[in-house]
């Protein structure tokens, strides 16, 4: 069972049966002794390892596991990460080292065979070469001789060649003349004719009319003597046409005679018309004017007037035609003659063609002689230059082999110390970040092994022993960052002796293994799912990849020996067990984990069994990511050179390798002569240019990359940047585990601020305006996600990383700020002062010690000019005005908070906000509104919105309102309340939002975390959502919300602004204008003014605790927007009915009794509520004479505004000061300094948690001494219990109700006496281990040890907020109370604070009282009156029989006039003073009038009164002169003890 952790003692306290039947065998550290043991065994008899390094190295074994305990424990405190080392890491540690050595040896050795064996063969082709050089001189002479013949020939072939061709060409050019003539020819012809046939369809119709006519209606028009002037004319022209020479009626009838009449006019043919007869027509068809109505005259004139027309169109044609036919027929003759020519040419081409393949076959014989001699010759030659290649070439490879040889050989020497050094690294280095990396290997166990005198290779890298260049390069490209962080973290993914768990918060691993192993049918699991058993079993036989994601606490054993890999073999067959079962071993297998913790807690059985690698990114690991995304942006062509260089670099070294590869392998593989092995020539060949080409290009290379990173820092101020916001960021998960950003999410914002910055010319404006840009974007967020009270946090974790970054702030500075004066020592100077804390002065001199250049004068100054800085001390805002002694001036803004830690701790919170404004700007300390309109467009369907709730909100409604606006209203929006049992229903419902488009909201997740996780699995699942689906998710702030669900959604905060302005800037951002002109009464916008104000009040109320309300009331923006709608219905109404009278009663009842006191269950809170109704509702507010103010001094005005659209009242607020002093809400200045000191503290904090720790606790006694101390102590001062039947018969005689009472408190006080009695003894018998220590002991331990009431004293005794030392003075004074009344009688003043119940007391007086007049009990009360005396001990008279004096009162938000015996206001910076003796007085409730007081509660405790009504112990009467209401808002009242 492993010790770490409560679980083992959780159980041991539920089962004492475990503790009570075993015998506990607690295994301890190894020692020493041991691990020599163990260390000889492993590395004594081993031959690899020369004798005389072997003690060494088990000592630097030993010294290496001994460092562990060292490095794990600064770990934790610097850094606050637990990490496990075990004897496992220990024997990992030999067996790496023996499995390095083999690995390595045997590597050596090849290498150096591959290399002699290439010598060898240079040497043997040194000697053939001289035999060669003599057959090559003979074999030349033969060679050149027949080349000679050869050139001859072809001479002669060339002249033979050249004629024919001359004869061809001129043959092919009058071929190409004649085909143009043909084209030209049928070019024209088809022209004329294209003409003629346009004019032939009219001829053709007329010609057709022609045969419409027959005999009859000729002879009709020749019967005529004196026929129509229209066909007269028309008969006349035909007659032209036919060629008569005479023209006139007679002719034409005669003409008409001839039976063949109409043929012959059909057949004639026009092309004999001549230009005569065209215009004789034409000038005859002039006379008459009458021929357009020819139809109606004659049919036949009209048959005869068309076609006189189609003949005169047609010859209009022709006689354009007519040349054209001419020039055709022209051509035709020449073509005619020109083919004939050709025929002839075409002959003679024949006779040549025929000469010229004679002659080529005489060619192609010639050239395959010379090609025979040629291929003879060039063998001869190629074997004389492979020769000479060979022995000039080889004897550089030879010199460089040569000493390869050499460096093999020493560095076979030195693997004893590299190995050793590799090995630690392998099995330690994982869980560690680069620092303490850097510090182990480099600094402790280097030197280490360098004292011992081991052989080591310096300057010794671990990129350089466990992996390559090439392999770098791979894994880079595959999405590894270049980082030595991110390399380290590759190598001991790959090459640990077990497989990796992977601390990856920023999802780097991930991504790297995913793209990796894509080839290898990777499978993403986890353990939580049902059947990753059958997958793990499938990939171990079949050897592909698996990934276990999210591994955040548990894992599953039985992967255990997988994960070990406690790998099998037994004759011949390879196998792991996976749980009972044997599962064949493929050796490609490969098992990854990792978690989105940035810093898990595992069990140490997990660093055992896995090697747990953190991938956690660095500062300038980042740095340099960001870097590339800047340039990226700005400057793509550098970035894309940039990447090619890189790339092609590793090709390059890649290459080389190659070809010294393929050379050795060349040379060691030949047979036969070396000199015909052509490849290996060329191969030697390539090798020399090749290797000279790729070094000129990696120096080359080695200078472009210079120049890029030149340009490249250019920008990096921006990167620079960017890695700080992203781990101010980051660290604020130590601050709420809901504030978790992933990098991916980061690197959007920073890709969104690059695109939004203002474009520039000049780089340096440019680089300005992106770091503006991008810290305002995280900041907003940042703010956006994070809870009001963090907000300020955040912003000064912003301003003093960056501040650190460009080195204005120390960390130092920092450290003082933040912790002050941690010493146990006192200073030996004494405070002059009253004002100035004890610890204040332990600051101020330790400022004054470690930062002498600024204040070594400080605590001289202090004490010579006393008055002046009591004076600065006592102001309300000392932050904000010069310093004494001219500090303000001297000293740095971040000097300005370390010296004001010393004197005002309540005034640094807002001193903070002043330096943030001044280094950075106001926008900083100014958060963005939250728009749900601006989170929409944030949001995709992968990006889910989680709105993390705060008492009060509901972001339900607005969300609707959204989804209505932008269109997803009704059906489109669905959600749903998640509790037990609804998983099934959640998950339809998610399936279908994500198909269909659809706005899904899960309500209240933190109450089912069980099925965050599954749905984080089904939204990684989904590729392709619906572009229109959105993911809403509401939660309470819970420790172990599901991180990976948290880091890729946009968090939202819904809670109401810190601050009178913010808040109101707030809701008027959120009122819409419509609201604003809804109603048309004349005051209805100034109400809503009020009660913005109003609302922004009661909110900001709760920032002071119980001084401001007694119980933290959820009010928020449902209430105000009901509120704003009862008054535009109230005033509506009153303006329809024209009502002068404002319904103020209504609207106060309405508005302070039901929608905001409806909240209110306290009656003192409600008394409150009340008074601000009555004060900021009535006519006065519109009174001309007495403007209203909700309050005004010398420096700010709060008044309502005129009248105005919603921008000008946005406008007035943004006038308002950022900060407002308490007494705006009616509440004490000094109300503010508990809420500030309050502030100031948590911040300090949380601070203390976001710093590395480097100062560790001097060693002092041990946790169990303190105890038993204290318990010893305590022991002593317990009284023995009181004999209470013996005081009861003392009091027998005069047994009245306050004697009951006592008895009563006795009870109780034995009680607790006896409790204290029985724990303490047990405890220290329990620390002895004579008896089990339980839950309570357990309680009581922790609560002694750290200063705190144990809680089973708490339940015995009356309500305290007291730490231990102030309870136990509070318990030796009620002792002292009880003994001297249980002997002596009531004390004449009694200190009421020491009684349990104090109400029973009270009651008794009453009692008393109704006895002695007769006075009916249930009509009698109580009234008080406080007296003259301040000191009980001044009072020497008795009070009356059933009155009583008490004191132990404290005032709280309220001082006490003690001459006038009234109220007054508080002194400043006093928060709580004690109240004179007071009276307390029963009376007949009838008679009581009282004027001039207020009703004041009495408290238990500063606590106040709870929810449960719990802590009013009764109401006291107070003398005022003011009007109550002044003493209500302050919150005064009584309590009965301080804390």
């Amino acid at each position: 069972m492993s010790p770490s952790g409560d679980i083992l003692s959780k159980r041991c306290r539920s089962f004492p049966g475990l503790v009570n039947n075993t015998t506990i065998d607690w295994i301890f550290n190894w020692p020493t002794q041991a691990l020599f043991a163990v260390a000889q065994v492993f590395l004594k008899e081993n031959p690899k390892i020369p004798e005389v390094y072997r003690d060494s190295i088990i000592e630097h074994v030993v010294h290496v596991h001994k460092s562990m305990s060292d490095y794990v424990r600064d770990y934790l405190l610097t850094l606050r990460r637990k990490n496990y080392v075990t004897p496992k890491h220990y024997l990992d540690l030999m067996q790496i080292y023996l499995k390095l050595l083999d690995e390595k040896n045997a590597y050596i050795d090849s290498q150096c065979n591959r290399l002699q064996s290439g010598m060898t063969k240079i040497n043997e082709a040194s000697a053939e070469l001289a035999v060669l050089n003599k057959k090559l001189a003979k074999q030349k002479i033969r060679v050149e001789e027949a080349t000679r013949q050869c050139e001859e020939m072809l001479a002669e072939i060339d002249e033979g060649t050249r004629k024919a061709t001359e004869k061809k060409d001129l043959a092919s050019l009058k071929s190409s003349e004649i085909e143009e003539q043909a084209r030209i020819i049928s070019l024209e012809q088809a022209d004329a004719e294209e003409a003629l046939a346009a004019a032939l369809p009219a001829l053709e119709a007329a010609r057709l009319a022609l045969s419409d006519l027959d005999k009859a209606d000729i002879t009709e028009i020749r019967s005529f003597a004196t026929p129509p002037e229209a066909v007269q004319t028309v008969c006349e022209c035909v007659a032209i046409i036919r060629g008569y020479k005479e023209i006139s009626w007679k002719t034409a009838k005669g003409m008409m005679a001839d039976t063949n009449f109409l043929r012959t006019l059909q057949e004639m043919n026009c092309d004999l018309i001549t230009q005569a007869q065209q215009r004789a027509v034409k000038a005859h068809m002039k006379k008459s004017s009458k021929l357009d109505d020819m139809a109606s005259i004659s049919k036949a004139g009209y048959g005869l007037l068309k076609f006189v027309q189609a003949v005169l169109g047609y010859c209009t044609v022709y006689r354009e035609v007519k040349p054209k036919k001419e020039r055709v027929e022209q051509l035709q003759r020449d073509y005619d003659a020109a083919k004939k020519s050709l025929e002839k040419l075409y002959n003679e081409i024949a006779k040549l063609e025929a000469a010229l393949a004679e002659l080529n076959q005489r060619y192609a014989k010639a050239m395959k002689r010379r090609q025979e001699l040629q291929e003879e010759t060039d063998i001869m030659m190629r074997r004389l230059i492979a020769a000479d290649k060979l022995i000039t070439g080889l004897s550089s490879e030879r010199d460089r082999w040569t000493k390869d040889l050499e460096n093999l050989h020493m560095e076979k020497d030195r693997l004893v110390g590299n190995c050793l050094l590799s090995a630690a690294f392998l099995s330690y280095a994982g869980p560690f970040t680069f620092e303490f990396r850097r510090q182990m290997i480099y600094e402790d166990w280097q030197s280490d092994i360098l004292e011992r005198q081991i052989p080591l290779t310096q300057p010794y890298r671990i990129e350089g022993n466990l992996t390559s260049d090439v392999e770098i390069s791979t894994w880079n490209s595959e999405g590894l960052p270049p980082d030595e962080l991110s390399v380290q973290n590759g190598i001991l993914t790959l090459k640990a002796s077990r497989f990796p768990l992977c601390i990856d918060p920023q999802q780097q691993a991930l991504n790297w293994i995913k793209r990796k192993e894509e080839k290898n049918n990777l499978k993403i699991l986890n353990f939580n799912d049902s059947d990753f058993l059958k997958f793990l079993d499938m990939a171990i036989k079949y050897g592909s990849a698996i990934l276990f994601q999210d591994v955040d606490d548990y894992i599953d054993p039985v992967a255990t020996n997988v994960i070990e890999k406690n790998i099998k073999t037994v004759s011949g067959r390879v196998f792991v067990m996976l749980g009972d079962k044997e599962v064949d071993y493929d050796p490609n297998f490969r098992m990854y984990m990792t978690t989105k913790f940035s810093n898990p807690v595992f069990n140490p059985a997990v660093y055992a069994n896995a090697v747990v690698i953190n991938y956690t990114v660095t500062l300038s690991g980042l740095e340099d990511q960001l870097l590339s995304v800047v340039v990226r942006n700005e400057r793509p062509d550098l970035e894309e050179q940039r990447e090619s260089l890189i790339k092609e670099t590793s090709e390059n070294k890649n290459l080389l390798q190659n070809l010294e590869d393929s050379l050795l392998r060349e040379l060691s593989t030949t047979t036969g002569n070396m000199l015909d092995n052509v490849e290996l020539v060329e191969t030697l060949e390539n090798t020399k240019s090749k290797a000279k080409e790729v070094s000129d290009k990696l120096i080359l290379a080695a200078e472009t990359a210079q120049d890029i990173n030149k340009l490249r820092d250019g920008y990096r101020s921006v990167a620079q940047r960017g890695a700080i916001l992203f781990f101010v960021l980051s660290d604020m998960a130590g601050v709420n585990a809901m504030y978790q950003y992933s990098l991916a999410s980061y690197l959007e914002v920073f890709a969104y601020s690059l695109r939004k910055a203002l474009p520039h010319t000049i780089l340096v404006k440019r680089l300005s305006n992106i770091i503006n840009t991008l810290t305002k974007n995280v900041y907003d967020y940042g703010c956006t996600g994070i809870f009001e009270v963090h907000k300020l946090l955040f912003s000064f974790q912003m301003t003093t990383k960056l501040e650190q970054n460009a080195q204005h702030i120390s960390q130092q500075e920092l450290e003082f700020f933040i912790k002050g004066s941690v010493t146990l020592e006192k200073t030996p100077r004494e405070n002059p002062t009253k004002f100035i804390s004890p610890s204040g002065w332990e600051d101020l001199m330790k400022l004054s010690t470690d930062f002498p250049d600024a204040f070594n004068e400080l605590p001289d100054e202090v004490k010579r000019r006393l008055d002046e800085w009591q004076r600065w001390y006592d102001l309300d805002a000392p932050e904000s005005t010069d310093f004494p002694c001219g500090y303000k001036q001297k000293l740095k803004p971040f000097e300005i908070l370390m010296l004001l830690r010393c004197f005002r701790v309540d005034r640094v919170y807002r001193a903070v906000g002043d330096y943030i404004t001044e280094v950075i700007g106001e926008e900083y300390i100014m958060p963005p509104v939250i728009s749900f309109d601006g989170i929409y467009e944030q949001s995709s369907p992968l990006t889910p919105v989680i709105f993390v709730l705060s008492p009060g909100s509901d972001p339900t409604a607005e969300l609707m309102k959204l989804a209505d606006r932008s269109g997803f209203g009704g059906g489109k929006f669905r959600y749903l309340s998640l509790g037990q049992g609804q998983e099934a229903a959640a998950l339809a419902l998610l399936e279908t939002a994500v198909a269909r488009g659809q706005w899904l909201m899960f309500q209240n997740c933190h109450l089912l975390l069980a099925f965050i996780r599954q749905l984080e699995k089904q939204l990684e699942k989904v590729s392709k959502p619906h572009p229109d689906f959105r993911l809403w998710l509401t939660t309470d702030p819970v420790n172990n919300f599901p991180i990976g669900i948290l880091q890729s959604s946009l968090k939202v905060v819904t809670e109401p602004p810190n601050g009178l302005k913010l808040n109101l800037r707030n809701t008027y951002f959120k009122i819409r204008e419509q609201t604003l002109e809804a109603c048309a009464h004349p005051a209805y916008k100034s109400l809503v003014y009020v009660l913005a104000f109003f609302h922004a009040v009661v909110q900001e109320r709760r920032k002071y605790d119980k001084i401001g309300w007694n119980i933290c009331y959820d009010f928020n923006e449902s209430d105000f927007q009901v509120c704003v709608q009862i008054l535009d219905t109230y005033l509506t109404k009153a303006l329809e009915a024209k009502d002068t009278k404002m319904p103020w009663n209504s609207l106060k009842y309405l508005i302070g009794e039901v929608m905001y006191g409806g909240r209110v269950i306290d009656d003192f809170d409600r008394r409150i509520v009340a008074t601000y109704m009555d004060e900021y509702m009535g006519d006065f507010l519109f009174d001309t004479f007495q403007p209203f103010h909700f309050y005004h001094d010398n420096t700010v005005d709060y008044v309502v505004p005129p009248d105005g659209v919603k921008d000008d009242y946005i406008a007035v607020i943004d006038e308002l000061p950022l900060t407002n002093s308490p007494d705006v809400f009616g509440l004490h200045p000094n109300a503010e300094i508990g809420y500030y000191t309050q502030a100031t503290k948590e911040m300090w904090r949380l601070l203390i948690e976001l710093q590395p720790q480097t100062a560790t606790s001097g060693e002092g006694i041990s946790r169990e001494e303190f105890i038993e101390n204290v318990t010893n102590d305590i022991l002593q001062k317990i009284p023995e219990e009181y004999e209470v039947w013996k005081i009861r018969r003392s009091f027998q005689r005069v047994m009245s109700p306050t004697v009951v009472v006592l008895l009563q408190e006795l009870e109780r006080f034995n009680i607790l006496i006896a409790v204290m009695r029985r724990t303490l003894t047990q405890l220290l018998k329990a620390l002895a281990g004579d008896i089990g220590m339980d839950a309570v002991l357990d309680n009581v331990a922790y609560s002694l040890y750290n200063g705190q009431l144990p809680s089973a004293w708490r339940k015995q005794s009356p309500a305290t907020c007291k730490s231990l030392g102030g309870w136990i003075e509070h318990f030796e004074k009620r002792q002292q109370q009880f003994f001297s009344w249980s002997n002596t009688g009531e004390p004449a003043v009694l200190w009421i604070s020491g009684i349990h119940i104090p109400e029973t007391y009270l009651a008794a007086l009453v009692q008393i009282a109704c006895r002695l007049n007769n006075w009916p009990l249930d009509r009698s009360t109580l009234y008080t009156n406080v007296s003259e005396y301040v000191d009980p001990n001044d009072v020497t008279l008795r009070p009356p029989p059933g009155n009583c004096m008490i004191h132990g009162l404290y005032l709280e938000g309220a001082g006490w006039d003690t001459e006038n015996r009234r109220l007054r206001r508080s002194t400043p910076k006093i928060l709580v003073e004690p109240l004179p003796v007071m009276n307390v007085i029963p009376i007949e409730a009838f008679r009581l009038k009282l004027q001039n007081t207020l009703r004041t509660p009495v408290y238990t405790t500063s606590l106040r009164r709870n929810a449960m009504g719990v802590g009013l112990v009764f109401e006291a009467d107070l003398g005022t002169p003011e009007h109550i209401s002044h003493w209500i808002l302050q919150g005064v009242c009584l309590v009965l003890n301080t804390d």
